[in-house]
């Protein structure tokens, strides 16, 4: 069986900040996930697991204007807020997209997350910690 974005979801709610991000990958994981890719402009996110099988979700919130400067460094100072848990997910989208941020890639198999900009450029790579 497949993953559903209702799976996936659940699994989202219990994300209360960017602390929460590692035990909410290893439920990814155990639903099945490969990869996603999650979109700055709007939350949506389109979920990857074996066999080509793809799933989109829904937009998650109203549009956000990505800028098409980048501000690397801005933005890596407002991530490490976020993962200590002073921003809540709206917030650090919102930041995400004033500092040029189109999508941001995770990949399960190598525990990664790739920030990118408009152009495609990676403008940070991280490492997943374990739970």
């Amino acid at each position: 069986m497949q993953f559903t974005i209702d799976k996936i979801s659940a699994a989202h709610s219990k994300v209360k900040t960017g602390a929460d991000f590692p035990k909410y990958i290893q439920e990814l994981i155990e639903l099945g996930v490969i990869s996603y890719d999650t979109f700055v402009s709007d939350g949506h996110a389109i979920y990857s697991g074996k066999d080509q099988f793809k799933i989109s979700s829904a937009p998650k919130y109203a549009v956000l204007e990505v800028a098409a400067k980048t501000e690397t460094e801005e933005f890596i100072t407002n991530l490490k807020m976020h993962q200590q848990g002073q921003t809540d997910y709206l917030r650090f989208c919102a930041d995400a997209a004033n500092n040029g941020v189109e999508k941001w890639t995770v990949d399960l198999n190598a525990m990664t997350c790739t920030y990118y900009s408009k152009e495609g450029n990676t403008m940070l790579v991280e490492k997943i910690p374990a739970v």
